[in-house]
């Protein structure tokens, strides 16, 4: 496959997406990518994430920022944590409420997500230049879409037979990243303030 028919392809895959994802999960999945390639796209979505939202905070400073959205780094390691924690949060609560899907089928549909998460940022971030109340919308947009396909991702990973399921695990698993945000932005937190335990 060259480059062109790559593009279409991806076109299409992206389009496929928000019309019948779970088609498009079905694709995703049969590429069959090993765990360390997609651990690696995992690990470099979260770098070009913190990119985005470096610049973003470079452009368009805000008084009320926390002090640890000053730390590029710090930013890069809770969004590597958070990530992690949702893939594996997603697939062994899947599991435990019937879901037969594997760890890399769940890890290859969250990295395509974020891939999909990317683009979007992308061009919300291009159009909040130009016209800031359609930035808006369309980040309202790209959100409520982006819920309805991370739904679906889930259903076709563990081979559910309705939405009635993924929804209960996508419910459970927010409880589950919650916490361990909470706990990620106390550790990252400290390092970020450069605050030794005893001081």
């Amino acid at each position: 496959m060259n480059l062109t028919d790559l593009r279409f392809y991806l076109i299409e895959l992206i389009v496929l997406c928000a019309r019948e994802p779970r088609k498009a999960a079905e694709q995703i999945m049969g590429w069959h990518l090993s765990r360390d390639v997609l651990w690696t796209g995992l690990v470099l979505a979260a770098a070009v994430n913190t990119l985005i939202f470096s610049i973003s905070v470079v452009l368009q400073p805000s008084a009320a920022m926390p002090i640890l959205f000053n730390s590029p780094l710090a930013i890069f390691l809770l969004l590597t944590g958070v990530l992690t924690i949702t893939v594996h949060g997603f697939y062994w609560i899947g599991r435990a409420i019937g879901g037969t899907g594997a760890l890399g089928d769940v890890l290859s549909l969250i990295l395509f997500l974020q891939v999909l998460r990317i683009l979007a940022q992308i061009v919300i971030f291009v159009v909040m230049f130009v016209a800031p109340s359609l930035s808006l919308l369309l980040s309202l947009v790209t959100g409520v879409l982006g819920v309805w396909i991370l739904v679906n991702f889930i259903a076709a990973a563990h081979r559910f037979s309705s939405l009635g399921r993924a929804v209960g695990t996508l419910l459970i698993s927010m409880a589950v990243i919650v916490l361990g945000l909470s706990f990620l932005l106390s550790i990252i937190g400290i390092f970020a303030q450069g605050v030794a335990p005893n001081v």
